[in-house]
């Protein structure tokens, strides 16, 4: 930052390692992708395995990613996972079985120690990415970080939030797009983040199933607009982005948690398949 203007120019992202997968700068588009949140053993099981065997046919990076707790639900009655101490187990067996890198989300500071035992990438939810204490103990495990930007945070605020990993000694930061609070019970997206994101030196990730979230709209759940995900994935990843972040169910409209904006498993595959394609005319073009 030079007398508090925000530097636009060409700060390349660096290149986050994890555990076989590469995010940032040049690297093939990256896939995080699971169900919102652990279900069962064999559902989560039976998810990894299929996106397993997608993203390795159409030879992209992949990390699985599925909530051991969502304790940030819209009702006290819904449906939050395992817990940490199943869910870890659950994702550990999935991890060693399938043969795939791991993200999951905490909530409180004392998870950070925990999780690193099984985890490849921790992640700082939406609502808690100004949580200085959060982020710091994430860090200091020296796994790699997804910060979700906030629904309520514009992306020149990134750079502090940022800082607080960085000044904790780790620079392994990746930074996630899900929409800004637009009106009531809305999200939209504003594509001008990623180019200022990735400004800072961070690869940016495009969350598209929060994105088209409606929070609150069904009064004790949340709504969502999954048909509008296409849209936004493309748009996404002609803008630039270095890993798109997708929430992926077999039967979406069952699903305990978030099903109205998951995408379903059955659709993945074309929808992947575009943003490749766009992805390679991005690079090859080098309009990024």
């Amino acid at each position: 930052m030079e007398g508090g203007q925000i530097k636009r120019e060409k700060n390349a992202p660096h290149r986050i390692h994890i555990k076989g997968v590469v995010v940032g700068e040049g690297a093939p588009l990256a896939l995080i992708a699971g169900p919102c949140v652990i279900e069962s053993e064999s559902h989560c099981m039976r998810m990894a395995e299929a996106l397993k065997k997608l993203t390795s046919r159409l030879n992209i990076p992949f990390i699985f990613k599925a909530s051991f707790d969502k304790a940030n639900r819209t009702a006290y009655s819904s449906y939050r996972g395992p817990g940490l101490d199943e869910g870890l187990a659950i994702l550990k067996k999935i991890k060693e079985e399938v043969g795939i890198s791991l993200l999951s989300d905490i909530h409180t500071p004392d998870q950070a120690e925990k999780v690193a035992e099984v985890l490849d990438v921790i992640q700082i939810p939406a609502f808690l990415c100004r949580q200085t204490d959060l982020i710091v103990s994430a860090a200091l495990t020296g796994k790699p970080i997804n910060i979700k930007k906030g629904q309520f945070v514009s992306p020149e605020q990134v750079g502090q939030i940022a800082a607080k990993a960085l000044q904790a000694g780790n620079d392994q930061i990746l930074i996630t797009e899900r929409g800004y609070t637009f009106g009531y019970q809305n999200l939209v997206v504003d594509f001008r983040s990623f180019p200022i994101i990735r400004g800072f030196g961070y690869p940016v990730v495009f969350d598209a199933t929060h994105s088209v979230q409606l929070p609150a709209h069904k009064g004790i759940s949340s709504g969502g607009e999954r048909e509008f995900c296409p849209y936004l994935i493309r748009a996404a990843v002609a803008v630039g982005c270095d890993a798109l972040f997708l929430e992926v169910h077999d039967r979406p409209d069952e699903a305990l948690c978030d099903g109205p904006n998951m995408i379903p498993l059955d659709d993945l595959e074309g929808i992947l398949l575009q943003a490749m394609e766009i992805d390679n005319l991005v690079k090859n073009s080098g309009w990024i």
